[in-house]
């Protein structure tokens, strides 16, 4: 099955960028930039992708995300935009809300490269993700934990790694989580997929502490795994039977996923607490009840969304909302992690701000585990960029 991707955009030169960049990678084009055109394409054609740009002088992106919301639109969406970052993810977090697939987001002028890793990971191919195939890569093990690490902002140490699943496919190659993770969600696979990583990262934890690298290893929790009041023993008894250290787990928990049902969250997670795990609340700043939360539950890590990372060395704005962030999770005891540090330069205005450390494509992608140690050694050696 060839991939369809869909050009809504009013500047021509911008359609026919992107239509050849994803010609290239073998997808079948459309570009316009008429609104009627795009409703009559997205149900005759049925594209698979739709690449959106937010100001047209038609119709802006944001009514036409709130078209896609109306038809149950199942495309993957690329947001595209000359507006600034905030903007731009606002834009990002609305799709999502409304239910659609929202791939990425890119700020114009885009680079190709950029575009073409985003269509590329995104690519359909001819297999379909659904709740069928995913119960087949759990049964045979695809699916597993890359890990992305973290290093300390001002020794540049590394001090852990984020386990993050991913799916090994014998024809597709790795799926991104954003593909498989909501269809667990929605197809009850949740707890199976969470237990499947959590089991593999836990071996892994205990195998590097054996190697003589005990490092802590921070693992997610969806918000649908919060319903199991049995969680926290059902995780204790992993640990026993792999031997994993608790002192080197922390979980990382959205705001969204903790306010889902308080009371039970609060249940859950400081039962976690009290056997001796950490507890990171993540995405922090994109939530409603931001405050409420670092009250109510007993948090030990907070971790700074990437929407205001990612600009807090360029704007002004971005380096308070920051800096407010720090110092709160100082004050109350928690240690913070800047997530989505993709330059020096952030990496950099993170250390001054008093951010303890970082994570991002500035430092490292998630990698396989067997890659790790290379990793580490090229890092400790000066191998590897630092800011």
């Amino acid at each position: 099955m060839t991939d369809r991707l869909m050009v809504m955009d009013d500047e021509a030169e911008y359609a026919a960028f992107v239509a050849k960049v994803g010609e290239g990678l073998g997808y079948e084009v459309r570009t316009t930039d008429d609104p009627g055109q795009f409703r009559r394409w997205l149900a005759e054609w049925r594209p698979s992708h739709i690449a959106l740009d937010l100001a047209m002088p038609q119709v802006d992106g944001i009514e036409m995300l709130r078209y896609l919301a109306s038809q149950a639109s199942r495309a993957r969406i690329l947001i595209m935009s000359g507006f600034d970052a905030r903007v731009v993810d606002a834009a990002r977090r609305l799709g999502i809300e409304r239910g659609l697939d929202i791939i990425g987001s890119l700020q114009k002028p885009i680079r190709a490269k950029e575009l073409r890793a985003v269509l590329d990971e995104n690519r359909s191919g001819s297999t379909e993700v659904n709740r069928e195939s995913l119960d087949h890569a759990l049964a045979i093990g695809e699916i597993v934990p890359f890990y992305q690490p973290k290093v300390d902002l001002r020794s540049w140490r590394p001090i852990g790694f984020e386990a993050l699943a991913r799916w090994q496919h014998g024809q597709r190659g790795t799926i991104s989580p954003e593909e498989f993770v909501p269809l667990a969600e929605t197809s009850g696979q949740i707890d199976r997929l969470t237990e499947t990583v959590t089991t593999r990262a836990l071996v892994q934890s205990r195998q590097w502490e054996e190697d003589g690298m005990a490092v802590n290893l921070a693992i997610n929790l969806s918000a649908h795994n919060l319903d199991d009041e049995d969680l926290a023993d059902r995780i204790e008894t992993l640990c026993w039977a792999t031997g994993a250290k608790k002192e080197h787990i922390t979980f990382e928990v959205t705001e969204t996923a903790a306010m889902a049902d308080p009371v039970r969250g609060l249940d859950i997670l400081t039962r976690l607490r009290i056997k001796g795990f950490k507890l990171s609340i993540d995405d922090f700043g994109t939530g409603y009840s931001s405050l409420v939360l670092l009250r109510r539950l007993p948090f030990s890590e907070l971790k700074i969304d990437r929407s205001f990372v990612c600009d807090c060395d360029r704007s002004t704005e971005a380096r308070v909302i920051v800096k407010t962030m720090v110092d709160l999770a100082h004050n109350l005891g928690m240690s913070v992690v800047g997530e989505g540090v993709e330059t020096d330069d952030v990496a950099q205005v993170l250390a001054e701000l008093g951010c303890d450390s970082g994570q991002g494509y500035a430092i490292a992608r998630p990698m396989e585990a067997q890659q790790v140690p290379a990793w580490l050694a090229r890092w400790g050696t000066g191998g590897e960029t630092h800011a």
